[in-house]
């Protein structure tokens, strides 16, 4: 399918507002969306675009930064969902608001593994690079009745038999799920391609598939499912920071005797032919953001920490993530 198609498809989901949750405000219709602080003015109002289906992390994230916008008092702000394609979609309609100075895009590893592996009009080269904003680890989840009640179990099971267990994510092979598990299959001995991997567009898609049986174990961020963690929906067996996380009570992989350690990370593009005046007002927003008590009240309860990085070396930084992408990918001495 071409990629204006996508978008034309994409774009129409917009239509069904009711169906989708975006905070406070409610949904806002496309043709809004884009209305204002085009051609370099600025409508005094941000919106933030969420290049996944609601209740995945990038939604979370954007959630979070318009909750603390408001309760800071600091900015009027907007949430609306464009997915497809793990943030392609977005990424391409971000790249056709050239001047907008009032519009945002949650993106991160995520986006940077679809482009590795799908097709786009556009790359981050197009847009303007902002802030990365948070940290995160990965986690292994699994239902609450699941026969895998440790890491040590789900190991144990996935190496006799790779084919019998199957890994959702919530992003693409080279996104932050999809690579965590190559790390985690890699680690343990077992070759990926002999075990399944489900593709999700972001956490709230995978959530009922685990939910439902239609994967063993899911692969993904803690933040998307804390409410089903505390109500013993889902058991996490292990998450990936090299230590134990506040967030949740498990161990890590390491303490699990999992060599593997994993960070995501989430961060925030803008549209081309900004003025330098412009975005250093975006990244100043960024910076306050992240200094705010509302802010920080909200990662800690998200099991976020703060990781804010502005330009030059946010690009550097998404550099090195590219090339870490495509060195997992296809490991030197791995055909």
């Amino acid at each position: 399918m071409s990629t204006s198609k996508r978008l034309s498809r994409h774009i129409a989901l917009l239509g069904a507002c009711a169906m989708t949750l975006v905070l406070s405000t409610g949904c806002t219709p496309v043709e809004s969306f884009f209305a204002g602080g085009r051609a370099g003015e600025s409508s005094e109002e941000l919106r933030v675009l969420v290049p996944s289906v609601a209740g995945g992390g990038y939604d979370l994230t954007a959630r979070t930064m318009v909750q603390a916008l408001a309760d800071e008092g600091t900015v009027d702000a907007d949430v609306v969902v464009l997915p497809g394609s793990g943030g392609i979609v977005g990424l391409n309609r971000l790249a056709l608001e050239s001047g907008n100075p009032d519009l945002l895009m949650v993106m991160g590893l995520g986006v940077l593994g679809s482009l590795e592996i799908l097709p786009s009009e556009h790359t981050l080269a197009d847009v303007t690079p902002i802030a990365r904003l948070v940290e995160e680890p990965e986690a292994l989840l699994v239902p609450a009745d699941s026969p895998y009640k440790t890491l040590a179990d789900l190991t144990q099971a996935w190496v006799a038999d790779p084919s019998s267990i199957s890994i959702g994510g919530g992003s693409s092979e080279g996104g932050p799920d999809g690579l965590f598990r190559l790390l985690f299959a890699r680690a343990v001995g077992v070759d990926p391609s002999r075990s399944p991997y489900r593709i999700y567009d972001g956490g709230g898609e995978l959530l009922p598939a685990l939910l439902t049986r239609q994967v063993d174990v899911a692969a993904t961020g803690i933040g998307e499912y804390l409410d089903q963690i505390a109500a013993g929906t889902v058991r996490v067996l292990a998450v990936s920071s090299p230590a134990r996380t506040p967030a949740v009570d498990a161990p890590t992989m390491a303490e699990s005797g999992v060599d593997v350690t994993f960070t995501n990370w989430r961060g925030l593009m803008a549209p081309p032919g900004l003025t330098d005046d412009q975005r250093q007002h975006l990244q100043n927003l960024v910076r306050d953001l992240a200094a705010s008590p509302r802010w920080n009240e909200l990662s800690r309860r998200n099991g976020w920490n703060s990781a804010v990085l502005t330009e030059p070396e946010f690009s550097a930084f998404l550099t090195d993530q590219s090339r870490f992408v495509d060195a997992t990918l296809d490991p030197p001495g791995i055909n």
